[in-house]
Formats: C-alpha cells, structure tokens, sequence
C-alpha cells in the first residue's frame, strides 16, 4: 500500500463523515479487536488511540486522523481480505501506523491506562466507555 493511498484514507474528511466514522467506530471496534486478537502487534497503542479518538479534549484533527484509521481498521471488506492469515491485517496495519506515527504525542497516558484496564478485562466482555 503506497503512500499516497494511505493519504487519502487518511483524510479528516467533513464533520458528517467524521460523525459517520465515530460511530462506525463505536459500534465495531471491539468486535474487530477480538477477531484479530494475537495478529496485531501493536495492540495497547491500537486501543488507546481509540480512547484519544474519542475523547473530546483531543484535538480536532488528531480526533479526525484517528477516526479514519479506526474506521479503516472496522470496515467489514478491505483491500486485502483479513482472512488471509499472514497478511490479511498488513494494509491496517500501514493505515494504522501511519496515524499513529502522526499523532503519538497526542495519546496522553490516561488514553494508555484506559487502554490497559480495557485488555486486561475478561475478554468476552465489552470494556467500558471512559
């Protein structure tokens, strides 16, 4: 996945599309979490920029910018089809590191401890709004 791809994914894209990924988000990150529990290596960080994306002390455009990539990361058909063991989850990945990489220093330490206290919660059970 090139660059330029990752660009336009990444996009803040207008207030109703942002609204529409947010709850896309919501509804679905969890879920997708626990399908690709073990394939994602970066799994605290994917979390806990789901905590900052939501959190409305985090500024607009990061919110924007991690927004996008979660919802990239939610979406039920990919580029590449997540049941390829392997490299199913790559192009998430790149979209997802790339936001993160841009933004890290927004992902304050509560974001982390949320992130934490989230994982280590009984898996079959949906963490908490914080």
């Amino acid at each position: 996945m090139d660059d330029v791809k990752i660009g336009e994914i990444l996009q803040p894209g207008s207030e109703r599309e942002q609204e529409s990924r947010a709850q896309r988000v919501r509804k679905n990150f969890w879920k997708t979490l626990k399908k690709t529990a073990g394939k994602v290596p970066f799994t605290e960080d994917l979390v806990a920029s789901y905590y900052c994306a939501l959190d409305t002390k985090t500024p607009a455009r990061v919110r924007a910018t991690l927004l996008a990539a979660l919802a990239y990361f939610v979406l039920p058909f990919d580029f590449v089809p997540d049941l390829l063991v392997g490299i199913g989850f790559t192009d998430d990945m790149a979209v997802l590191m790339a936001a993160l990489a841009s933004v890290r220093r927004h992902i304050t330490p509560a974001h982390y401890a949320a992130a934490r206290q989230s994982l280590n919660q009984n898996p079959d059970a949906e963490p908490q709004e914080h």
